[in-house]
């Protein structure tokens, strides 16, 4: 209500009241500023329903916790964990209370809490020792406690909840601090600037007319008044500041029922001006139901998966070390793939080991694509290895001779263009020969120090989703490239690719390139390519930059810790509802809910029409008040009787409000919204294109008005009939107005069957209203009275009835010569 009593408006609606007091027009005075009342009403109900639309968001975008209640593992909201809850924490996870470990071992980044850029080991047990992925020593802390909103970088653990909200450690800290404030958007800072310039100039022209009037005129001063009130309340677009913040909340609010979740809403402005979709292969354009189809052993024809194929004594072994390889309880689909597999066909046999404490881990690195799990042997110096990894990367770390590793390379290429993700598995012994004081053994620095022996190869199925062909071919209609991303092997990234419709000769960028080549050869190397394979975290992010350098507007999906810096980089950064991280979910601006590559294609298309919405409302704003700014100034420099008085206005505003926030927001989408190419990523509705057409609507409309008042007041008609002909005539030219910038009253019948398959559903409803208006300002004598309007005659119904159908003619006019002329629609 503050908001509303600091607005221009709500100033120029007082003070046009009191001049009706003073005048001695009590009633006038009244009548005027209950309008007052319905301004605020409307501006409460517009905020209840954009804060309703965010407060939902918010609970959407809650932080989530893992807890054990009823013996099963659930996902609850951050804010109902209770102090005793267990937690399971997993890495990427951000804590949701301060907690006490109880199994398992973790790395934490405490830089919130600490400063400290380092990850903190933390154990329930006194901690094996491990390396880190950058090979030095971390502090490390037994039986440790856990804090709210440190991040899991590494690791799985249980542990029991011992402080929550204000008690935790950040939310001591947090009682400190004092709220930030959203920053507007660039769209909203340029209508404030806009609005706050028309003001202005509106009290200006608003206080020249006063003293033209009543010092050059002679006129009193009290009318004058009235006069130059009633031009500011004509030229200030109180409409804009409403339309930028409804549309977007109430825009992210219907992707929200579309299963993506919007965390910022300018992301919703910079949906429709995507130009790259850089999407990750796994879980977003296949299922991410990941299943072992085929292995191939050394020395033995490649099995493949049927209801009754058994394994043969090679492939226990194959199976065996891969399972071995792979964390009992593993969080990437891929190794719960192996480990279900292995548990299925290896059940009851002495190859399974559930149990098995690992004595060391080499952890999967981008110098290395493989990681190796150490453990102890009934010899305590001797240790065995197993590893599996990239079949390149344990090849190599195999030491094979070269015609065996060219071999192994035909066999990788032939499974993987079947559009299979293909891993190599290897084991080895390792023989202690040096220990620490404390008896630990001294690990050799990297897994090349290992000597291997190669078993073969395992290779997985990931289907592609149904529906992504289909949304692929949307995007390349709409002028989205789409780029497809993996660690996947070269081969099988291109038999997905073919697969998936994505091209039928992709191109391809490795990751080692986005790597090593220089900023220009890169940028160069990405204008044709739309596969990259071999892709690590860290190589996004660059692949983000180089997109961006070339003038893209870059969309990008991710779910690790990793990807959370080329999530923030890109324009818009989506990150996985289901698999993905809670540090990736923070940093991305959207999140799938259902991991669906297809929504993120519908996502596009309403972020398009959220901005073409926003450019006809626009142009519909500055299209209505030409006419009411002319009549309000015009009839008072010509020295004719007035118009439009405050009063009138008022109405008209009423009207325009919730056309703006509630007939122009549920606009549906336009037939050609995902056949046009994108809109350029600097375009506005403040565009001059889309402002000068505007006027041309307007000036047009203000034209007949002024024409058929002036043909009237010639003839001697009354002042009231006269008013009453300019009022009905300027209110159904405001509706003609709507629906043409709607799309409602097209230029032919035929056209909008042929262009249209929605109807706005507040358009019919919309011109009732504006019907009701008319009838009871003319057909109650109360109302006319106080409006100061007169029952018009059959010749002045006839100059109305001409107005508006010349009217009509015009905007057909216009919209045959120029279409929609929305920058949405302009191509790049």
């Amino acid at each position: 209500m503050l908001d509303v009593l600091r607005e221009p408006m709500f100033a120029l609606l007082l003070a046009a009241g009191s001049v009706y007091w003073l005048l001695g027009d009590r009633a006038e005075a009244a009548f005027l500023l209950s309008f007052v009342f319905v301004i605020i009403g409307i501006t409460l109900v517009q905020q209840r329903k954009t804060q309703h639309a965010l407060d939902a968001l918010r609970d959407l975008s809650a932080p989530r916790a893992c807890v054990i209640r009823d013996g099963r593992e659930q996902r609850i909201a951050g804010r109902d964990v209770v102090r005793g809850d267990w937690l399971v924490l997993r890495e990427g996870d951000r804590v949701p209370a301060d907690a006490r470990l109880i199994t398992g071992a973790l790395s934490v980044d405490e830089s919130l809490l600490t400063g400290e850029s380092v990850p903190v080991d933390k154990s329930a047990e006194p901690p094996s020792a491990e390396l880190s992925d950058a090979g030095a020593d971390r502090p490390t802390a037994a039986g440790a406690e856990v804090y709210a909103s440190t991040v899991v970088t590494r690791g799985v653990a249980q542990a029991v909840v011992t402080a929550i909200g204000g008690a935790t450690a950040v939310g001591r800290i947090g009682r400190a601090l004092g709220t930030v404030a959203d920053m507007p958007s660039r769209l909203q800072r340029d209508s404030r600037r806009i609005v706050r310039r028309l003001a202005i100039g509106a009290a200006c022209l608003a206080l020249a007319l006063v003293l033209l009037r009543w010092w050059w005129g002679g006129e009193m001063l009290l009318p004058s008044l009235l006069a130059g009130i009633a031009l500011g309340m004509a030229i200030i677009p109180e409409e804009l500041p409403v339309i930028l913040t409804v549309f977007p909340a109430l825009g992210a609010w219907r992707l929200s029922k579309r299963q993506v979740l919007t965390r910022r809403l300018p992301a919703v402005e910079a949906l429709g001006a995507i130009t790259v979709l850089a999407v990750d292969k796994t879980g977003t354009l296949t299922l991410n139901r990941m299943s072992v189809v085929a292995l191939a052993p050394v020395g033995a024809p490649v099995w493949r998966d049927a209801a009754d194929a058994a394994l043969s004594e090679p492939l226990h072994a194959l199976v065996e070390f891969a399972m071995l390889a792979t964390p009992a309880d593993p969080f990437d689909p891929m190794e719960q793939a192996i480990q279900a597999f292995g548990h299925q066909r290896l059940a009851g046999t002495e190859h399974v080991h559930d149990g098995r404490p690992v004595e060391f881990k080499y952890p999967l690195g981008e110098g290395i694509l493989a990681m190796t799990h150490v453990y102890a042997s009934h010899d305590p110096r001797r240790h065995l290895l197993a590893t599996k990894g990239s079949p390149e990367a344990v090849v190599d770390l195999c030491h094979l001779p070269e015609p065996r590793r060219a071999a192994i390379s035909a066999q990788v290429e032939a499974l993987a263009a079947e559009g299979l993700r293909v891993l190599g598995v290897a084991r080895g012994h390792w023989e202690e020969t040096r220990a620490t004081p404390d008896g630990q053994p001294t690990w050799p620095a990297s897994q090349h120090d290992f000597d291997f022996e190669f078993l073969g190869l395992i290779a997985l199925q990931d289907p592609p989703r149904a529906d992504v062909p289909d949304a692929i071919a949307a995007c390349r209609t709409a002028g989205v490239r789409v780029i497809m991303m993996t660690g996947d092997h070269p081969a099988t990234a291109l038999a997905i690719a073919r697969q998936v419709g994505l091209s039928e000769r992709p191109r391809l960028v490795l990751g080692h390139e986005i790597a090593e080549l220089s900023d220009e050869a890169l940028r160069e190397r990405l204008r044709e390519a739309n596969v990259c394979a071999r892709v690590q975290p860290e190589h996004k992010l660059r692949l983000v930059q180089a997109l961006q350098a070339e003038g893209e507007t870059v969309a990008m999906t991710g779910d690790g810790v990793n990807d959370a810096p080329a999530l923030k980089a890109a324009h818009v950064g989506i990150a996985m509802g289901q698999r993905g991280t809670d540090v990736a979910r923070e940093a991305a601006s959207l999140v799938l809910l259902d991991d669906s590559f297809a929504k993120i294609v519908g996502a596009i298309a309403q972020g398009r029409r959220i901005f073409d919405n926003i450019s006809r409302a626009m142009r519909f704003v500055f299209a209505v008040h030409v006419p009411i700014v002319v009549l309000a100034l015009l009839p008072a420099l010509l020295g004719w009787p007035a118009l439009l008085l405050p009063v009138h206005i008022v109405l008209l505003e009423v009207l325009i409000d919730p056309a703006c926030s509630v007939a122009f927001e549920a606009e549906p989408p336009a037939a050609d919204v995902m056949t046009r190419p994108p809109r350029a990523a600097d375009a506005s509705p403040f565009a001059r294109a889309n402002v000068a057409h505007a006027l041309l609507q307007g000036g047009g409309v203000s034209l007949l008005l002024l024409l058929g008042a002036a043909w009237l007041h010639q003839i001697g008609t009354a002042e009231g009939m006269l008013r009453a002909v300019v009022f009905v005539s300027l209110l159904a030219g405001a509706v003609a107005l709507i629906g043409f910038n709607l799309a409602q009253l097209p230029v032919a019948i035929g056209a909008a069957r042929r262009q249209r398959r929605e109807t706005n559903r507040w358009w019919w409803p919309m011109v009732g209203a504006v019907a009701l208006t008319i009838a009871l300002a003319l057909g109650v004598p109360a109302l006319r009275g106080l409006m100061r309007l007169a029952l018009p005659d059959v010749t002045a119904w006839g100059i109305a009835a001409a107005i508006v159908a010349l009217s009509l003619g015009w905007l057909a006019i216009l919209r045959r010569s120029r279409g929609d002329p929305s920058p949405a629609a302009a191509p790049r």
